[in-house]
């Protein structure tokens, strides 16, 4: 039996599995937009929707739950659930999840300021003496983090980041270019906020699922199916969709530190 066979066997084997007990891939995630969050009931995103579409193609049912990022990986780690979406990849779960060889998207951590107060940085050093927002929970690796050249003041949410940054409680603040976009759409704020060339960190994110019998070729099967619908144009549609332009910029040179979020909203 020739490797490819194996596999479509091994793959189909899973999914009859699956269905013979009435069951479904269960992939816990937290909402985390325009990657994945709910829209008035409605499930949208790009990764979450990028994802549907490929376990469509596999011919996978899944059920999805929205839960807090701590919550998500105990599920996983109990087996109660079978894989999460957007998950940063981390050594310390490889021995729990398998992750497809391709990412569903990139997260791009940069800097935004208020246009009445400009500060359109592009190096560590332009952040010296200046207050810049941040998320609990987050990190931006360890150059950025263990800075003494800059303050920083961490605040509950996105949204309340970007009030702090217009009434000038801030000066920068720094979160994911995709969510920092999707923010200021949501709140109205275009033409009064702008993103600053530099680019702090890149890491990509994935949807991994637990060991066991099967996913291992269930995976692969993923990673090829998502790696060929990402070269179709209703991918690029939908990334657009989702603010799919990609900045110019070079990332500020940092050291090799995984970028995770960590305690309760660790991905």
């Amino acid at each position: 039996m020739s490797a490819l066979l194996k596999l479509l066997t091994a793959t189909l084997f899973t999914c009859l599995s699956l269905a013979a007990h009435g069951e479904k891939l269960r992939i816990v995630t937290e909402p985390w937009a325009p990657y994945v969050y709910d829209d008035n009931g409605t499930m949208r995103g790009l990764d979450y929707e990028t994802t549907v579409i490929v376990f469509q193609r596999l011919g996978v049912d899944v059920q999805w739950q929205f839960l807090p990022w701590k919550r998500c990986l105990a599920m996983l780690e109990q087996g109660h659930a079978d894989g999460a979406l957007d998950i940063f990849h981390s050594h310390e779960r490889d021995a729990l999840l398998l992750y497809p060889s391709e990412p569903l998207s990139e997260v791009e951590f940069v800097l935004f300021y208020a246009n009445e107060r400009p500060h359109p940085v592009q190096t560590l050093d332009e952040l010296r003496g200046l207050t810049v927002g941040t998320s609990p929970g987050y990190l931006y690796g360890a150059e950025f983090s263990e800075s003494n050249m800059f303050q920083r003041e961490p605040a509950p949410s996105h949204e309340a980041n970007f009030g702090k940054l217009l009434l000038g409680r801030i000066d920068l603040l720094v979160t994911d270019r995709r969510v920092g976009q999707h923010v200021i759409a949501a709140l109205g704020l275009e033409g009064q906020v702008s993103q600053a060339p530099a680019v702090i960190r890149r890491q990509q994110q994935f949807l991994a699922v637990r060991r066991g019998a099967g996913m291992d070729l269930l995976v692969q099967r993923f990673a090829a199916e998502l790696k060929r619908f990402k070269q179709e144009p209703a991918y690029a549609a939908l990334s657009a969709k989702y603010g799919g332009i990609q900045s110019a910029a070079a990332p500020i040179t940092l050291h090799e530190h995984t970028v995770e979020q960590q305690e309760s909203s660790a991905r």
